[in-house]
């Protein structure tokens, strides 16, 4: 097991480049809040001992052979007693969760998986962070654009200078690289409460789904819900590189989002 990389600092904005290289070193994640170390590790087995569900995830106390650990996976119906295995697993220190509000010395972020470790099509770890194979996922698998169950209807680009549809957003990744951007667009998804911040999917009509140009994960404090209309205004940071396979070519930074 790697050792947790010392605490990393979540601003000011230039520090997520920093970040990205040295967790790219580390093999680690993007920590919470004081930003604890993080340690990468592909697979965990136990029996659950006690359920927890909040928003978006559902936290599972486990009996394994290495004793007692946490671990929180997309919102997954797990009951006491079962046996489970967690793929696309990392390990946190020090994880803080408001919801919960408790402090996790160790947890491990993962999704449930078969015997074998291998997780579903679409069962992401993080959300989201993104993440592996749909991060539900921080971000969807590898950075690929959320799914939305209706094309959205096209939305007019924001006001002002810094007004960019979407699309814009994406193929103009290089040209927009840390530099603010304004963008009207309706939440497809919503990942909250991740490593201390909410990760949100937003699409404005704009782009194709064919090749990812329709999609653009956000990360902010502000809490929002799917099918919301925003005003979303931050930083576009290009090619960032959390660690254990979380990487987006292109993303809007520490967003503050208005309805």
């Amino acid at each position: 097991m790697m050792a947790p990389i010392p605490p990393l600092p979540e601003k000011p904005p230039m520090k997520i480049r920093a970040l990205a290289a040295a967790l790219a070193l580390a093999g680690a994640a993007l920590a919470a809040q004081a930003m604890p170390g993080a340690a990468g590790l592909s697979v965990y087995k136990g029996e659950v001992l006690e359920t927890r569900d909040v928003e978006s995830y559902t936290y599972l106390r486990l009996k394994t052979a290495e004793g007692e650990l946490w671990a929180a996976v997309p919102t997954a119906t797990v009951k006491k007693g079962a046996k489970v295995t967690i793929g696309d697993a990392m390990v946190m220190t020090n994880f803080e969760s408001r919801t919960l509000k408790r402090k996790f010395d160790r947890i491990v972020f993962g999704s449930l998986a078969d015997a074998s470790g291998k997780v579903p099509a679409r069962a992401g770890a993080m959300g989201g962070m993104g993440g592996a194979a749909g991060m539900g996922s921080m971000g969807s698998a590898h950075g690929a654009a959320a799914v939305s169950p209706v094309p959205i209807a096209k939305i007019a680009k924001a006001a002002g200078p810094d007004g960019r549809l979407v699309a814009e957003v994406v193929k103009g990744k290089a040209s927009l690289k840390d530099r603010t951007v304004l963008v009207r667009a309706q939440v497809v998804k919503v990942n909250s409460g991740i490593m201390g911040k909410n990760w949100v999917h937003l699409q404005d009509g704009s782009g194709s789904a064919a090749d990812g140009t329709n999609d653009i994960l956000v990360t902010t404090q502000d809490k929002v819900a799917v099918g919301d209309v925003v005003d979303a205004r931050g930083t576009v940071r290009t090619d960032v590189n959390l660690g254990s396979g979380y990487a987006y070519a292109v993303l809007i930074d520490n967003a503050a989002l208005k309805k």
